[in-house]
């Protein structure tokens, strides 16, 4: 098949380009490098810098191509609350544009990676994909209102719609920006360097952390998945681990004793978030299969930053 991946330089697109290349399959990536970094990608990747808000270059490269995977997006909560108009622009306005252009190509089939932020606080855990959605930051606004859009245009101009709200992925090669960083590299990083791991909230609350090779697997079979249309389908590892338990595996996982600080001054997010990924495992044959503490020992062994502090 022949694949467009917008984002496709970033943490997931990049795992999921160079899967998908080695598996012999043509895929073409564009991403503006905002977040990205382009050398890690396979040679055989066809690489083009550019925005997902340039409808002319989208034309250019979704010329027979069988399906895009739209990972292209803004991130970070954090900063979302403060740049909210960035990422509507960014994130819905990009889906946006992103649609059209493969309406006007004739281009059939759309894998959007949404995120579980969009459940926000929920009563009952796991989250299934048919509660109602509770978005508590601009970010998890923005992907929430990405994938009405993905669904209405889809419908109207008969492009099969797949959306995945990806719950917390981890792994090897995962960005590290200055402010606000994933908690599982910052926890490593600060670990490895001797430093304390800083929780924030009481450390009692609950995420669902899933390895980037078992997400790519399920964006992999959401292309080709024949009862997927017009889906939202959970991806998640289905366990619920603590932020505190997390120290713990991380500690565990440097072999070293770390020191643990609670900075109740800022939020820790909502109390619990898990997938029920019984869909994903339906529709998808789905089924998770690196645990946490091994997912842990990947990342500490295959990621050149990590390996460097642990000398």
């Amino acid at each position: 098949m022949r694949f467009l991946i917008t984002g496709g330089a970033g943490f997931l697109g990049t795992a999921l380009s160079n899967r998908l290349v080695g598996e012999g399959h043509q895929v073409c990536v564009m991403d503006d490098l905002s977040a990205g970094d382009a050398s890690c990608l396979d040679p055989r990747v066809l690489f083009t810098r550019g925005s997902v808000l340039d409808r002319p270059k989208l034309w250019t490269l979704l010329h027979d191509v069988d399906c895009v995977y739209h990972l292209a997006a803004r991130v970070l909560v954090a900063e979302s609350i403060l740049y909210p108009r960035d990422y509507n622009e960014t994130n819905v306005g990009g889906t946006v544009t992103v649609m059209e252009a493969m309406r006007d190509a004739g281009v059939r089939r759309v894998v959007f990676a949404s995120s579980g932020a969009v459940y926000g606080e929920q009563a009952q855990q796991p989250v299934r994909e048919d509660v109602p959605p509770n978005p508590q930051s601009p970010y998890a606004v923005s992907k929430l209102a990405a994938e009405y859009y993905v669904r209405t245009i889809g419908a109207l101009w008969g492009i099969d719609t797949v959306i995945v709200r990806i719950f917390n992925a981890y792994g090897p090669g995962q960005n590290l920006p200055p402010s606000h960083p994933p908690v599982v590299p910052r926890f490593l990083q600060q670990a490895l360097r001797g430093g304390s791991l800083v929780v924030f909230g009481s450390g009692v609350q609950t995420r669902d952390f899933v390895y980037v090779d078992d997400a790519v697997e399920a964006l992999m079979a959401a292309a080709v998945a024949p009862d997927a249309h017009r889906r939202t389908i959970n991806v998640g590892s289905g366990q619920a681990t603590s932020v505190n338990e997390l120290t713990a595996l991380v500690a565990a996982t440097v072999g070293r004793t770390v020191e643990v600080l609670h900075s109740p001054a800022e939020s820790g997010g909502v109390s619990h978030l898990c997938a029920d990924i019984a869909l994903a495992r339906q529709l998808l044959d789905y089924e998770p299969r690196v645990g946490l503490a091994e997912g842990l020992q990947r990342t500490l062994a295959r990621d050149p930053r990590f390996r460097a502090n642990a000398r």
